[in-house]
């Protein structure tokens, strides 16, 4: 059995559209779902999201019949000023994947920590104050929707690359409804510690998405890299981390026609430990 807690991105899937990744995520036997919507990487929502667009992806959720528990969005390169009409063209984006989240029934709309580069586009410290800026006016609109912004604040790719920028940036969110989503694997990558990451962050953390890595590289099945799962399980359950987990297997060390039964695999080892 897969537990409760345990869903499935259809980023583990994006090779597939959106209707038959939700039937296969359907058939391995998960419930929850988180959806992709991460321009590049998972395209399961059209990035120029309009509201026929909006009214077509949730019909493609609802059909499914599967819970969703986060769309994971991408606006643009927070931590990067804005004229007049990139904050229009922002605000668009954002209220369409507001939208979506609202009607589809997700608890959150995830967005990244920054632009996809380590090098701020000023300074550290102002590239941090303006994505906390971003984030926070985010969650202020998601409130309208009735739905929450979360942050990954540790991507490895991303302007916050490790813990230290990712306390940095949680920090300048202290007192705001931005909440933190954890990722084993670029916590892992980045040559962070997953139980340090709970102890640091633990009150803070609305959602864990589960992958494996080795420093330098997030691609991994469960299993075939450095994450120790259980130790990182365990940490979170003693901070008293009552949420969901998914499944985000974003893997390139198995092919498309492997990725079932590598998803299975990964649901039944991570619920006997959860």
């Amino acid at each position: 059995m897969i537990h409760s807690r345990l869903g499935c991105s259809t980023i583990s899937f994006r090779h597939l559209a959106l209707g038959r990744a939700l039937r296969w995520i359907g058939s391995i036997g998960f419930a929850e779902i988180d959806l992709g919507a991460l321009p590049g990487v998972c395209n399961h929502v059209p990035y120029e999201l309009d509201h026929d667009a909006v009214e077509a992806v949730t019909e493609t959720v609802r059909a499914s019949g599967l819970r969703l528990r986060s769309i994971n969005g991408d606006i643009g390169d927070l931590n990067r000023p804005l004229d007049a009409d990139g904050r229009a063209a922002r605000d668009t984006h954002l209220e369409m994947l507001l939208a979506l989240t609202a009607e589809t029934g997700a608890h959150a709309l995830v967005l990244p920590c920054g632009a996809l580069d380590h090098r701020p586009l000023a300074s550290l410290d102002d590239d941090l104050g303006l994505v906390a800026h971003e984030l926070m006016r985010a969650a202020d609109r998601a409130a309208g929707h009735g739905v929450e912004v979360w942050t990954e604040s540790l991507h490895f790719y991303r302007l916050c690359s490790n813990i230290e920028r990712a306390q940095q940036l949680t920090e300048r969110l202290a007192g705001t409804p931005v909440r933190v989503v954890m990722d084993f694997s670029h916590i892992v990558a980045s040559g962070g510690d997953p139980e340090d990451f709970v102890a640091r962050f633990g009150d803070r953390i609305a959602h864990v998405h589960i992958r494996d890595a080795v420093p330098g590289n997030i691609n991994l099945s469960v299993g075939r890299g450095d994450v120790d799962f259980a130790s990182g399980l365990k940490a979170l359950a003693a901070g008293g981390y009552t949420g969901h987990f998914a499944l985000e297997l974003e893997t390139r060390d198995i092919t498309d026609d492997q990725r079932p039964a590598a998803t299975a695999n990964a649901a039944h080892f991570i619920s006997d430990l959860i």
